[in-house]
């Protein structure tokens, strides 16, 4: 196509118009982004991470002699993500959520030689101290 097509093109006021406002269309579409928060799988994935581990050390706890019923609670520190490994590349890895605190409450949590067993079994499944550890009774209701 010639430049005089393109000229014939644009001398149609109805095209030119709409050139406009698909324009102006895009721009409100961009702005409005920067309003708008799309919901990342990220943090889902962390907490179904997070579900898991409690189910887990749930499940590993109750076998434990002497424990009875049990009830975790895990908290985690930060949510996964991708770092990049050096400048010059894009090779990402990722950073798997750190464990800031378990909470269990069992039958046998009040006995000094069940809670220490306990408190072994978090700190060495989940590599934690035992600080991060809190071993408690339940209550029965």
């Amino acid at each position: 196509m010639k430049i005089s097509d393109y000229k014939k093109l644009f001398s149609n006021g109805r095209l030119k118009n709409a050139v406009i406002i698909v324009g102006i269309i895009g721009v409100v579409l961009i702005f409005l982004s920067s309003f708008i928060e799309i919901p990342s799988d990220n943090n889902h994935g962390v907490e179904e991470y997070r579900l898991e581990l409690q189910d887990s050390l749930s499940d590993m706890l109750s076998k434990i002699e002497g424990v009875g019923s049990v009830s975790v609670l895990l908290t985690i520190e930060n949510s996964a993500e991708g770092v990049y490994l050096d400048n010059n590349s894009t090779k990402t890895k990722d950073i798997e959520p750190v464990v800031r605190g378990v909470v269990v409450a069992c039958d046998g949590g009040d006995e000094p030689e069940i809670s220490e067993r306990v408190y072994d079994a978090v700190t060495k499944a989940l590599n934690i101290s035992s600080a991060k550890v809190c071993v408690t009774k339940l209550t029965n209701q």
